[in-house]
């Protein structure tokens, strides 16, 4: 029996410019679509740092409340309690990034977009929230309220 070398397919041009045709519509679709996906996608701008805030007189800030505070970009939660101590959180929820509030029924910090609780010492204590909320130094100068970032 005679054996024959393997028979391999060749090349045409109908090939050639099938590969030619099909890439330069695959750039054709990258050039419509880069520029719809990057306005889509906002720029990523660089965070003002801030270090300090002043988040007002003590004599405005009733007992057993909170108040939302913005501190440079983000909201800051700074509570006096029933007692009279003042103590200050990132008012980002841990679990979505949901705005935290302070509910004076429940004594606690809550979340409204998932039922997460907060006692007001920051820790989580009930809901979805993995871990406790930042929490900020308050400083009390002259009657004057200032939230700065722990060190």
């Amino acid at each position: 029996m005679i054996e024959h070398p393997p028979i391999q397919p060749q090349q045409t041009k109908r090939d050639f410019l099938k590969y030619i045709l099909g890439g330069s519509l695959f750039v054709w679709i990258g050039t419509i679509l880069y520029p719809v996906l990057s306005y889509l996608k906002p720029p990523s701008q660089a965070e003002a740092e801030v270090s300090s805030v002043k988040a007002g007189k003590l004599s405005d800030i009733e007992k057993d409340s909170g108040t939302i505070v913005k501190f440079g970009t983000k909201p800051v939660i700074l509570l006096r309690t029933a007692n009279g101590d003042l103590r200050a959180f990132s008012a980002t929820c841990t679990h979505l990034d949901c705005t935290v509030q302070y509910r004076k029924d429940f004594g606690l910090i809550w979340c409204a977009c998932h039922n997460g609780k907060y006692d007001v010492n920051g820790r989580n204590v009930s809901g979805p929230p993995p871990r406790p909320l930042d929490e900020y130094k308050v400083n009390v100068q002259g009657g004057e309220v200032f939230i700065s970032k722990k060190s």
